[in-house]
């Protein structure tokens, strides 16, 4: 079947399989490999790209699905070499260690934040409860999420706590 979509500002179509899952168009036929494969049960996020302006987990998503749709993956994010507020307080709070969960994390957050400017601490981890980090324990995530939120509202973020500490 012919599929057409916009991925990450560019019109893109191809013919695919009616079963394929959206994770594996990406990956395999559009070589877009920061979308992760991880359990392919929807359960850990790593999969999440943003659909519609809406995270969408791509191992549940058949292609067929996201026919016209306008999708972003991580490697549509950053604009001109610079990146996006969420990708940078994911580098200055170190969100990250592994890496593995970092792209659907990310984009979780891009469309948490694109819902609330200003979430609180508990909306944030509301707000990524559908991705799993088996790492960093979330503080350092949240702390990221934090500061891009700061940033995307045009004010300072506060600083880490390493720093004040020092």
């Amino acid at each position: 079947m012919q599929v057409s979509m916009t991925v990450n500002g560019q019109a893109v179509s191809g013919d695919v399989d009616p079963r394929t899952l959206l994770v594996h168009y990406l990956r395999e036929d559009l070589r877009l490999t920061g979308t992760h494969v991880g359990c392919e049960t929807s359960y850990c996020g790593a999969c999440t790209v943003i659909v519609d302006g809406k995270a969408v987990k791509s191992c549940t998503m058949l292609t067929a699905q996201a026919e016209g749709a306008e999708i972003t993956t991580i490697e549509g994010l950053a604009e001109n070499g610079d990146l996006h507020p969420v990708q940078e307080g994911f580098w200055e709070r170190h969100g990250l260690q592994c890496g593995f969960c970092t792209p659907g994390m990310i984009l979780s957050a891009v469309t948490l934040l694109d819902e609330n400017a200003d979430p609180s601490e508990d909306e944030i981890r509301l707000g990524i409860e559908g991705n799993l980090c088996r790492c960093t324990g979330y503080h350092n995530i949240v702390k990221a999420i934090e500061y891009a939120g700061a940033k995307l509202r045009g004010e300072e973020p506060a600083p880490a706590e390493w720093e004040v500490n020092a």
